[in-house]
């Protein structure tokens, strides 16, 4: 499975990710979140999530990925995303979110969820622009005390 985009005259490519992508996914963890997962879990992650995990890359540089999986058989769950501060604002996220919903939709899942920091407007934003709407929020979700919304669509 691969899917192209073109962006800034760049093609970007998605595929499942592998074992082999690990560092670049922690390296864009630690870029891109204040409480990043620790790399054994993020291996952890990889390995029981690659079915429906994705990576994008440009010129065989991973740039961003996704981690999703199916809960009792017909709920997606968008574990964690991220791209490289580098490439944000740039259609990846969408790109990456489109790709995994539609894996998880030809898997049977009616719906799916994630969460998000509430202070976290550009994901928030984003996902909305998709069609998710915030169910609830959740009190001190993350590590730091942050509150997160729980946002859910259909598929």
């Amino acid at each position: 499975m691969a899917s192209d985009i073109l962006q800034k005259n760049k093609t970007i490519e998605l595929r499942r990710a592998t074992i082999n992508d690990l560092s670049a996914i922690q390296r864009i963890e630690r870029l891109s979140f204040r409480d990043p997962y620790p790399p054994y879990y993020t291996k952890a992650l990889l390995e029981s999530l690659a079915d429906i995990s994705l990576v994008a890359e440009i010129n065989k540089e991973v740039i961003g990925y996704i981690f999703s999986r199916i809960e009792h058989k017909e709920r997606g769950h968008i574990v964690s995303i991220a791209v490289d501060p580098r490439w944000r604002h740039r259609g990846v996220g969408k790109a990456l979110l489109l790709e995994a919903m539609k894996l998880l939709k030809d898997a049977g899942c009616k719906s799916v969820y994630l969460e998000v920091r509430v202070s976290n407007h550009v994901a928030i934003n984003l996902y909305r622009s998709l069609g998710f709407k915030i169910i609830k929020r959740i009190p001190r979700y993350y590590r730091n005390g942050e509150d997160a919304f729980l946002m859910q669509r259909p598929l």
